[in-house]
């Protein structure tokens, strides 16, 4: 959906209620549900979750997973129009031993609402400083909204291009850690085909995740932890945070299997969190090979 028809969605749902919002959205899903050419890989990903299953439960999935994916705009929209935001939250006060010291890198997933957990995190830590890197695409229009929204909210981003390798993104990450505050970065998605990867076993496939945020916890020594946040009910969440991870290797020639290591951790928590909230994979591109 183009920015546009967006912006006009959320002012007439204004006017007329959020069952509008609602209704239009998951209508418009079950549309993507039924000529994207992305079902398949869905339900090729579905196909390696749930191996003794059919085709038509995988197809279930897909279906789930599409109708899921419109809770992430309705509570979006219920928060822009003044409704509270509500959530639980495990492990978080494992930050205040980073946070304003050597800093600490959050892995941030494409399995439950990450906008939310970023922006919830920067609400109940209203001093932290907070560096999101998010994907660039040529023609934005959500994405564009979903941008802004979050810069409000007081969240720094820095765009990252899929044709572009500029290196004042790792400048700007070191001394945000440097000054004790906190990166956030998509663990499982690889932008460029020119990124460094790693390769980790994820639903007893291969799967390749990129290496940025691994390189950065070695060279830097700050922690790494793994953040999620789940939708619980109507505009409320529950975040749970796991680590730290820390990355250390006594020569050059230990860094590729830290990092391995490092990196084989976090999968294997997000597929611990994967089995808990299947129809909160919102990762539509092939992961797992």
């Amino acid at each position: 959906m183009t920015g546009f028809w967006y912006t006009l969605l959320v002012r007439v749902a204004g006017l007329c209620g959020s069952w509008l919002f609602v209704l239009t959205s998951r209508i418009i899903a079950a549309g993507f549900f039924v000529i994207s050419p992305r079902v398949a890989e869905s339900r090729r990903f579905y196909a390696a979750l749930y191996p003794e299953k059919g085709r038509l439960y995988q197809l279930y999935c897909t279906f789930h997973q599409y109708q899921n994916f419109t809770s992430i705009h309705l509570d979006r929209y219920l928060a822009s129009h003044g409704k509270t935001t509500t959530y639980t939250s495990q492990g978080l006060e494992k930050l205040d031993a980073v946070i304003g010291r050597q800093g600490g890198i959050l892995l941030m997933s494409h399995l439950g609402n990450w906008e939310m957990a970023a922006t919830l995190l920067k609400k109940q830590r209203t001093n932290l400083q907070l560096l999101l890197y998010m994907g660039v695409k040529e023609k934005e229009g959500v994405e564009r909204l979903q941008k802004d929204d979050l810069r409000r909210s007081g969240v720094t981003i820095i765009g990252v291009d899929q044709t572009d390798n500029s290196p004042f993104s790792a400048v700007e990450t070191f001394r945000v850690l440097r000054s004790g505050g906190l990166v956030s970065i998509a663990g499982d998605i690889v932008w460029r085909s020119d990124q460094r990867k790693v390769r980790v076993t994820f639903l007893g496939r291969d799967a390749y995740l990129p290496g940025a945020p691994f390189i950065f916890a070695l060279l830097s020594g700050a922690p790494l932890f793994v953040f999620f946040a789940f939708r619980v009910g109507r505009n409320s969440y529950h975040m749970p945070l796991a680590g730290p991870i820390f990355i250390q290797a006594k020569c050059r020639q230990e860094r590729q299997r830290a990092i391995e290591e490092a990196a084989q951790q976090y999968a294997d928590l997000m597929e611990k969190a994967l089995r808990q909230h299947p129809f909160e994979w919102y990762h539509f591109d092939r992961f797992i090979h």
